[in-house]
């Protein structure tokens, strides 16, 4: 079958990887992939991997803006002329996008939740969910049928999956060589990689730090990404003095280049949907201290595959992370028995295999959508 992703862009980012890794195995059971999106610096992986994109030319994440209503004339005609099956959306503004279009072209439309929606008025009254709806762990389906009264039936929960054979054990010898590559001196290295925005908690992370410099002095904190946050995070960093100990860093387009250099891996977010980043670790084989808040505690046991703390304690965190850094032992079993989990219950081929169905269920299987 043909079919055609909605988003807002393809900066690196959880919904970009999940479109990747999702494009990917989609394509390898025979299948076309197409996005349509205002670009980004993962757009030329996409094309590389097989996938045609289109450029919707504007970025907006108001679903009363205008361009969003003007591209659907444009759209329709690549829906056509390209035969799509499905439209598949992404975000909230591209969902409003994807109900017009899907109405306008007389194809079916099923959306990705991929986090929590605030239950805002306009949200409710106009919905746009389509026919079906994927929820990326189980809370996000409990809030979509809590908050949003959506049918259970409706919602189908298919945790993301990764391919895992890009995720390597991060050996001793292998994080020498990454830190090499990377011009790292510290002993100890703590690294986060996230979208740098408020419900991520990285603030939480940068205020732990003091108390981890006390026992830890040749530590560093690699703070990996970028967003509307940045310099606020820079700025708090600063105003405790931890120029020394903290590192910013762009997002890579490819994290298995960098997650072999840490020790250890931290996720403090305020609420999360699942946490790609954290599962993308947990495949290294890297042990994760994270908030016990959505979708994380879906990817830990505490004390089993990784480690659960309060969201937005900052002291518990410090504790946590002092801790894990005194047992290494112990922290290297619970990254190997998290790495296992992963690959058990997160796999790629799960991932594809399950949206294969809720795209055959809604495109009337076995008509013109198809197998091929």
């Amino acid at each position: 079958m043909n079919i055609l992703f909605l988003t807002t862009h393809l900066n690196t980012g959880g919904i970009t990887s999940y479109l990747l890794s999702l494009s990917r195995g989609l394509q390898a059971q025979g299948h076309q992939v197409f996005v349509a999106s205002a670009g980004g610096d993962c757009e030329n992986i996409f094309k590389n991997d097989g996938g045609r994109h289109f450029n919707l030319g504007f970025r907006t994440k108001s679903e009363i803006d205008p361009r969003i209503y003007l591209s659907l004339g444009p759209l329709k005609k690549f829906v056509y002329k390209e035969n799509i099956n499905i439209i598949h959306a992404q975000t909230r503004v591209t969902q409003v996008m994807g109900y017009f279009l899907a109405r306008m072209s007389h194809k079916p439309l099923v959306t990705t939740c991929h986090g929590f929606f605030k239950p805002r008025f306009f949200r409710r009254i106009f919905s746009c969910w389509g026919q079906a709806v994927i929820a990326i762990s189980k809370p996000v389906k409990e809030h979509l049928v809590r908050d949003f009264g959506l049918d259970p039936k409706k919602v189908h929960w298919i945790a993301n999956g990764i391919d895992c054979s890009k995720f390597v054990l991060a050996t001793e010898a292998l994080k020498q060589q990454t830190r090499q590559r990377w011009n790292i001196q510290a002993k100890f290295v703590i690294g986060l990689i996230a979208r740098f925005s408020d419900v991520k908690g990285i603030d939480v992370l940068i205020k732990s730090m003091p108390l981890v410099i006390q026992q830890y002095p040749d530590v560093l904190f690699m703070v990996v990404g970028q967003g509307p946050e940045q310099e606020k995070l820079f700025n708090l960093a600063e105003g405790l003095n931890l120029k020394t100990h903290v590192r910013f860093e762009n997002i890579v387009n490819q994290t298995a280049d960098i997650l072999p250099a840490f020790d250890l891996f931290v996720m403090p977010s305020r609420q999360e949907g699942l946490g790609l980043s954290v599962m993308e670790a947990q495949s290294c084989g890297l042990p994760v201290i994270a908030s016990g808040v959505g979708g994380l505690v879906d990817l830990i046991e505490d004390g089993k595959t990784g480690y659960l703390v309060s969201a937005g304690d900052s002291k518990a965190l410090a504790a946590k992370i002092n801790e894990v850094l005194r047992n290494p032992l112990q922290a290297r079993e619970v990254g190997l028995a998290a790495r296992e989990y992963i690959a058990r219950n997160f796999s790629l081929e799960k991932m594809v295999s399950a949206t294969e169905k809720i795209y055959e269920r809604n495109c009337g299987f076995p008509s013109p959508c198809g197998r091929g």
